[in-house]
């Protein structure tokens, strides 16, 4: 079937882009490249990147989040390397979390939103479970992918802050939508982020870093990037968006916000990763 424009809300999906997506469709029917990758047990080894942030209010205690982007379920890849993200997140039984979008590759269909829906519910927040929605979700029916979120007891936050519950009232997640494909609103996201004093930016790609910086996001979380996904030892390859070619993966500081760019876990049109390794973040805000 030929797609040639956005069956979501997303913008940016060229004519050149759909005929890439129904070629690939073609080739990867059964899902044969995810199957091979899964083969080789190696690449199929998912990373945990643990750090902690500070900055919270005197007397509060401490909260874990964990974070993982770019499922890309679908044809390019492997059930073993989303069970295996998962199943650490479980393992670690975090407080908050965080999802930040891409969570298919190619259209959305009933059993990748089943395949989203369980792995979730496998490894909920204690306190919340928050998702936003990345530029293959919107240029899919990002419906099917929103119920399933909701389903496994997600709070999809699309331009919207969530808040916790005492004793972590003092933290906001501020969301943004996604700044490739879909309309991220700033002003109406902080509208909910009124007295706290950590605040949280979570979103799909690292291009929404001005608007974070200017919400006064403390650590902004997101992932996009792949970290090139084909790299070589000495970095990588290509890298989307202009902040994304300057972080293309892991921690840094941009002025007073700690950014973190996670490598994701999923593929997209290559069945592969290289000098890419996948991964998770879990996080302690203290």
């Amino acid at each position: 079937m030929l797609k040639l424009s956005s069956t979501g809300r997303g913008g940016g999906y060229s004519k050149k882009r759909g005929l890439v997506e129904s070629t690939l469709a073609a080739m990867y029917r059964a899902d044969w490249p995810a199957r091979a990758w899964g083969l080789t047990r190696r690449s199929c080894a998912v990373r945990e990147i643990h750090f902690g942030v500070s900055g919270r209010e005197p007397g509060r205690p401490p909260l874990t989040l964990g974070f993982v982007s770019d499922l890309h379920i679908g044809p390019t890849t492997p059930a073993a390397v989303l069970d295996a993200a998962f199943d650490a997140l479980a393992a670690a039984e975090v407080d908050v979390l965080v999802l930040g979008g891409d969570y298919v590759f190619l259209e959305a269909s009933p059993a990748k939103a089943a395949r989203l829906r369980s792995l979730v519910e496998r490894a909920r927040g204690r306190l919340a479970t928050i998702a936003v929605l990345g530029n293959h979700d919107l240029w899919t029916d990002h419906r099917v992918l929103e119920h399933a979120l909701w389903a496994a007891g997600a709070e999809v936050a699309i331009n919207a802050t969530v808040r916790l519950a005492p004793p972590h009232d003092d933290v906001a997640f501020v969301c943004l939508d996604d700044p490739w494909t879909g309309a991220p609103d700033a002003e109406r996201a902080l509208a909910g982020a009124a007295g706290a004093t950590f605040r949280v930016g979570v979103c799909h790609s690292p291009d929404a870093l001005p608007l974070m910086q200017r919400a006064g996001a403390h650590l902004f979380v997101c992932g996009h990037t792949h970290g090139g996904q084909i790299a070589t030892p000495w970095g990588p390859i290509v890298v989307p968006g202009r902040v994304g070619k300057r972080y293309p993966s892991g921690r840094h500081t941009a002025f007073a916000t700690h950014l973190f760019v996670s490598r994701g876990v999923g593929a997209t049109e290559l069945p592969m990763r290289a000098w890419a390794r996948p991964d998770v973040a879990l996080i302690t805000i203290s």
